[in-house]
């Protein structure tokens, strides 16, 4: 391990001028966040593929997941809580479909990136 001094030289000066970055407000971020980890699970994002496709109940999700419909309904509400779905009632029924188009390209985009070829990268 080369010892600190070994360092480069780091001063502001020692770097290209860039334009400042203006980020969001931390809790857009924090929001973004929320989102990403509710959308980072398998599970949960099958669903949200299944929803792509239109509205569904818990009962047909839980169907197409072979899984419990309690197992479905716990999913769907840490989708629900970031906001990637929302949700209606009719009668019995809970119907859930994707919260917006933002969610749809968001899935899209992902998709589309983790098909490249990661030696292209």
């Amino acid at each position: 391990m080369a010892p600190l001094t070994d360092l480069p030289d780091c001063s502001p000066d020692a770097h290209t001028q860039r334009e400042s970055t203006t980020l969001p407000p931390r809790a857009n971020i924090e929001a973004a966040a929320m989102m990403l980890r509710a959308a980072g699970d398998p599970a949960r994002l099958r669903i949200l593929l299944l929803l792509a496709n239109g509205e569904r109940c818990v009962t047909e999700l839980a169907e197409a997941e072979d899984e419990k419909i309690a197992t479905v309904s716990a999913r769907l509400k840490q989708l629900h809580a970031a906001r990637l779905v929302s949700k209606r009632r009719e009668a019995k029924h809970i119907y859930y479909t994707l919260a917006d188009d933002h969610v749809v390209h968001l899935l899209r985009d992902i998709l589309d990136h983790a098909a490249e070829d990661p030696s292209l990268v």
